[in-house]
């Protein structure tokens, strides 16, 4: 019984995935915060960002931390909120062989990139969005700067969140 709990949980983990969807909020943070958009020069302006401080910061670090914090967003959190087939495991102690029944019959349930996007979307208003908007009020912060926040980091968990979903 452990051994196909096991093998189903490793059947959901698609290591490529987890890769491609921890690297969205690079990208999509490339074109989203780039001083030449129209964005990325309200950003500057709301957060008092240079070009002098941006160079002045150890990039390397910056990169290599959000990577790693966008791969603990995708492994701990957005993938299971989008693959509800993770929930049949809550019921590995108190009955094991629903957990295996559930997991074979609706395996590919909901297993799609719109799904994926809708969950994705949930997350931002439901939970990006309090969050923000809470630190942004404390902390004096503009309302187009906690809009930018919010619509990045909900933009980049909807397409982390397809991927996740769909690709099995």
């Amino acid at each position: 019984m452990e051994e196909k709990m096991m093998e189903t949980f490793m059947e959901l983990m698609n290591w490529p995935a987890y890769a491609v969807a921890t690297l969205i909020p690079m990208i999509i943070g490339f074109i989203w915060y780039n001083p030449k958009t129209p964005m990325g020069a309200i950003w500057m302006k709301e957060t008092g960002m240079t070009d002098e401080k941006m160079k002045s910061s150890n990039m390397g670090l910056i990169f290599g931390l959000s990577i790693l914090f966008s791969f603990l967003m995708n492994f701990f959190i957005i993938s299971h909120e989008v693959i509800h087939q993770f929930g049949a495991f809550s019921l590995v102690n108190e009955n094991p062989a629903e957990a295996i029944r559930l997991l074979t019959e609706y395996k590919d349930a909901y297993r799609t990139f719109p799904h994926g996007v809708l969950h994705g979307a949930f997350l931002g208003l439901f939970f990006v969005l309090p969050l923000f908007a809470t630190n942004g009020m404390f902390e004096r912060k503009s309302w187009k700067l906690i809009w930018i926040n919010v619509a990045y980091w909900t933009v980049s968990i909807m397409i982390m969140g397809g991927i996740l979903c769909a690709w099995q």
